[in-house]
């Protein structure tokens, strides 16, 4: 019994002593394998980091241009209910003071373009879930169904990334029922 375990354990020792035993072109060629892979790794983390610091140039002020688009979206209401106040009008300042809220909306306008915040242009365009949200559709023969014909909130883009979606109202045929009713 003994001969068979000595014989176990010497073939056992046998393959360890073998697997240590490397030729010194193995031990050069396995330095230089790992030497490489070392490298490509340093090469590869150093491209993710190039490329998390051009995101950060690029979309750093994404939320920031986000909130922006709350100021631009409360100037345009104030406006608008500006221009609907019967009494306003009849006021003598009233053009002064509408012409300064225009010049105002037109400079934050010229800000957002230079910093790449550009306005989607939707209307008479086909409906695309990429850069629209449907709010509702609209009966209309003159326009191809799934046309945007109104344009309820303005959409925007930061470069080439979607900062928010227009919402739109689009055509239907008449007499088209909406997958509700059905």
């Amino acid at each position: 019994m003994d001969s068979v375990d000595d014989r176990k354990n010497t073939k056992e020792t046998e393959k360890k002593t073998s697997k240590k035993e490397l030729s010194i072109e193995e031990k050069l060629q396995d330095a230089q394998d790992r030497a490489l892979r070392a490298l490509a790794e340093l090469e590869n983390q150093r491209r993710r980091f190039e490329k998390e610091i051009k995101d950060a140039f690029d979309f750093g002020g994404f939320n920031f241009a986000r909130e922006m688009l709350t100021l631009l979206d409360n100037l345009q209401r104030a406006k608008k209910s500006i221009q609907e106040d019967d009494d306003l009008k009849k006021s003598k300042e009233f053009k002064k003071f509408f012409n300064n809220i225009e010049i105002i909306e037109k400079d934050l306008i010229t800000i957002f373009e230079k910093n790449k915040i550009t306005k989607i242009k939707c209307l008479n365009q086909k409906f695309d879930p990429n850069y629209h949200q449907a709010m509702l559709e609209v009966e209309d023969d003159k326009s191809d169904p799934g046309t945007i014909i109104q344009e309820i909130q303005s959409g925007f883009m930061f470069g080439e990334r979607l900062l928010r979606p227009s919402f739109v109202g689009i055509s239907k045929k008449k007499g088209e029922k909406s997958d509700e009713n059905k």
